[in-house]
């Protein structure tokens, strides 16, 4: 190493250091690094360069700091050269179409890290090649850049974002021309273009003078304009919210949303929420809450609930920092607060997207156009948009986990000249709009709006429209939680167990009494219910995913988290319309999932730490 510094005593890691402080030119991590040196803090430096930041289909997510293993001004440089070198050798045109960026408000000021920083490097590097960028000059959401890339016919998008993650973290989400994230094998193909681009090229560092290139443009006033006119082909009553007096809260939870969605509620002639006035601007030290996803539900949302009483609102609605999800609450009549989950909003959402294109139909046309309608959901989301399909006539289709297999999958059919009315998470995402064929929070929450102020003028509520939408296709029950395991080893054998349950390729006949009617393997890409047993969903074996269907209408899937330690289970009991015993549903889906822990998770056997622990 050099002269004036310390080893650590172990070669491949004081290699790495050694190489970390020849490339990087950021004074606040090259301090850092030294720091740590000059203390012999070995375990920190392990921490920090012990293994560089997976590259995968989300891109990049982890906390700022120095090292390999972090967001930082070198990683987000190695990263982008990585890219752009991957983009050169798969789209011919990149120097004639470019690329957008976008960038949240993050901020790392111990490491000088930001969104906004990164963003200029990535845009720098890209810049140095000969590749027109399109700049975001302001902080915007994150669905803008899926946006842009389409709306555009741009070769790439890169979101400098954490979305939710807690404050230290940062992220770098990216998408291909198509306008959806990335999907194998590109992540394979990027990650293996990281490797070979480890050292800065000649001008990477340079952003004062990439800044002043003309090969730089500023997208924003014109991608303001253009989305928020790509959205209102999805307002249908505009005189109903020209003269709603209906009343909404709305918090961006200290993230990019205020802005965007109070234009969103005027672009659809609704009355401007109230908004919670401690979080609507963007911060990133989160002040006013433990964790800022809107996920978490109440603890999230109790300054929003606040401000509902004061001003009189029935309504709240939640953005996650980067404003691509949305949260909903709806005041009962006996003063508490509902917060629905994500399947729930699935389903009202669902439902209204059809009933208003519906509307828009020639009624003697409606069997015949019908056909071409199609819409998503994740596998481990409620299967309601089914139920809905069978009786309306129209497609709905599955997908594995994440929106980046639903903007692919979408996109397919969108070419097909099919209509893609909306595909959901259970994670609360929503696609309401083609115009982004990623998650949306911000449209979503217009047309969330113009929902709440249509059912107004029914003199009904959210919660009463859910209702009536399981009366009549059907009530979805659902359970989800997790158990915490930090053992590989453990994971490994207790779905191997499942897999061999009485005897060698044998997976549970019943569980509690209830006989499994099929099972789907994505990790081996078995499928009973298919004539050949193979599975149609794409399958990996780098993770462990198990679905199992019951006799009594209940579907339970396994998985592993890819970004976690943790097992997660998602269960639904899918009951036949007219059976409205909601309690009933409720007991017998909790005996299922309670025999479904014991039998097949076994957590006292495999000290697995469950959620409420």
């Amino acid at each position: 190493m050099e002269n004036d510094l310390p080893t650590t005593g172990n070669i491949s890691l004081d290699d790495a250091v050694k190489q970390w402080l020849q490339f990087d030119k950021n004074p606040k991590t090259i301090a850092a690094v030294r720091g740590l040196l000059k203390e012999g803090a070995v375990s920190e430096l392990q921490t920090c360069f012990g293994a560089r930041m997976e590259f995968g289909t989300a891109g990049l997510r982890a906390p700022m700091g120095p090292g390999v293993s972090r967001m930082n001004d070198l990683t987000i440089i190695q990263t982008t050269q990585g890219f752009c070198s991957y983009l050169e050798g798969s789209l011919p045109d990149l120097k004639e179409k470019g690329v957008v960026i976008g960038f949240d408000a993050r901020a790392h000021p111990p490491s000088g890290g930001s969104s906004k920083r990164f963003a200029t490097l990535a845009a720098t590097v890209f810049i140095n090649r000969g590749v027109p960028v399109y700049l975001f000059s302001d902080i915007t959401p994150t669905p803008f850049v899926p946006f842009t890339v389409s709306h555009l016919g741009l070769c790439a998008g890169i979101m400098v974002t954490a979305s939710h993650n807690p404050k230290q973290d940062n992220g770098y989400k990216v998408y291909w021309n198509n306008g959806a994230q990335i999907i194998p094998p590109h992540d394979k193909g990027i990650s293996t273009a990281i490797e070979k681009s480890l050292e800065p090229w000649s001008k990477s560092w340079n952003t004062e003078e990439a800044m002043k290139n003309p090969l730089l443009k500023d997208p924003y006033q014109d991608i303001h304009s253009e989305y928020f006119s790509a959205i209102q082909k999805h307002c249908f009553h505009r005189e109903i919210n020209q003269k709603s007096e209906v009343k909404i809260v709305h918090t961006s939870v200290h993230g990019v949303g205020h802005t965007f969605v109070q234009a969103a509620f005027k672009a659809f002639d609704l009355q401007p929420p109230f908004a919670v006035q401690e979080q609507k601007d963007p911060d990133p030290e989160f002040p006013t809450v433990k964790y800022p996803n809107p996920e978490e539900g109440e603890g999230v949302l109790t300054l929003s609930f606040a401000l509902a009483d004061k001003e009189g609102a029935t309504v709240v609605l939640a953005n996650d920092p980067d404003a691509d999800r949305l949260a909903v609450a709806e005041k009962q009549t006996s003063g508490h607060w509902r917060v629905f989950s994500g399947n729930e909003l699935g389903a009202l959402l669902g439902w209204w997207v059809f009933q208003c294109w519906k509307k828009q139909q020639k009624a003697a046309q409606l069997k015949e156009t019908v056909k071409d309608v199609y819409m998503l959901a994740s596998t481990v989301s409620s299967k309601i948009l089914r139920a809905i399909a069978i009786k309306e006539g129209f497609h709905f289709e599955e997908t594995l986990t994440g929106f980046k297999w639903m903007g692919n999958r979408a996109k397919e059919l969108l070419e097909q000249e099919k209509t893609v009315l909306f595909a959901f998470e259970e994670a609360i995402g929503y696609m309401c709009s083609p115009a982004v064929l990623d998650k949306d929070g911000v449209s979503a929450a217009a047309i969330a709006g113009e929902f709440i102020s249509y059912l107004a003028t029914q003199n009904t509520t959210l919660s009463q429209q859910l209702k009536a939408i399981y009366e009549e296709y059907g009530y979805h029950i659902t359970k989800n939680s997790y158990f915490i395991c930090h053992d590989q080893k453990t994971i490994s054998q207790l779905f191997e167990r499942l897999r061999n349950f009485s005897g060698p390729n044998t997976y549970p006949k019943e569980c509690g009494g209830i006989s499994v009617t099929a099972v789907r393997d994505l990790t081996t890409g078995f499928d009973s219910s298919q004539p050949s047993n193979t599975a149609v969903l794409p399958t990996s074996k780098s993770s462990q995913m198990v679905t199992f269907t019951f006799a009594n209408g209940g579907v339970a899937t396994m998985r592993t988290s890819g970004t976690e330690p943790k097992i997660k289970y998602y269960t639904e009991l899918c009951a036949a319309p007219g059976n409205s015993d909601v309690e009933q549903l409720k007991a017998e889906l909790d005996r299922l999932v309670d025999a479904i822990v014991e039998n097949f998770f076994q957590p006292t056997k495999n000290n697995l730490i469950s959620r409420s622990d």
